[in-house]
């Protein structure tokens, strides 16, 4: 067994949506925007008083339609993209869901400070991998089953958690300036899978003496600032 469906559309969503949850923790400067893996552009297009929007984003149908929201789409991957950048130029970097799908997500951490101001702020989300239905799952039903899309998305080829993706962030030179868990609520419901989803969440925070309290959640959000000195 796997995550729900439901699940698994909850994390996807961004590629449909504008994400009001990632938009409660932009900074309040954003004057040139560059969102890695923009999709159709709905996010970064939705940053009204930013004077550039910017937008990466490797797949071409979206690429074309994010080019109506956004002042320019480069339609590459990073590695190929960051050399149509302008370096010191973007005081907010956006990546949803992106460091995820990256070969080294170290050399992108570290790479994309490149083009961010001294003050440059970069905010995204990433699955994560302790949320307690796939923990189910791995413990109880003994199953790691790559899916669609979900925290096992078949495309994923780094997963995190809390203290890993925290530990990726300050090791790559960044300040955290806000940290949640987003996406994922428990629910008791009256089908087994549900009961015995709920029943293993409360079991398990009730092991750790509650203090499992990263597992409720599906997704992380993060703002980082660049860390002088």
């Amino acid at each position: 067994m796997v995550a729900s469906q439901e699940d698994s559309l909850q994390i996807s969503s961004y590629y449909a949506q504008s994400r009001p949850e990632m938009r409660a923790i932009l900074p309040p400067t954003r004057r040139r925007v560059l969102e890695i893996g923009c999709s159709e552009g709905l996010f970064s297009g939705g940053i009204t008083d930013a004077e550039e929007k910017w937008g990466v984003e490797p797949t071409q149908s979206s690429a074309i339609k994010a080019r109506t929201q956004l002042t320019r789409v480069i339609d590459k991957y990073f590695e190929e993209a960051k050399f149509d950048l302008p370096k010191k130029y973007f005081d907010l970097v956006v990546c949803n869901d992106v460091i995820e799908h990256m070969a080294d997500h170290e050399k992108f951490l570290t790479e994309i400070q490149e083009f961010m101001t001294n003050d440059g702020v970069l905010v995204g989300s990433i699955p994560n991998v302790r949320y307690y239905k796939n923990l189910f799952n791995i413990l109880i039903a003994k199953d790691w089953e790559y899916t669609d899309s979900g925290t096992l998305d078949r495309t994923h080829l780094r997963f995190f958690t809390e203290k890993s993706l925290r530990r990726s962030l300050e090791k790559a030179g960044f300040e955290i300036e806000k940290f949640e868990g987003i996406n994922g609520e428990v629910k008791f419901g009256m089908s087994k899978w549900k009961i015995a989803y709920f029943t293993f969440y409360a079991l398990f925070r009730a092991i750790s003496m509650g203090g499992a309290h990263d597992v409720a959640h599906l997704q992380f959000a993060f703002r980082v600032r660049l860390r002088h000195g």
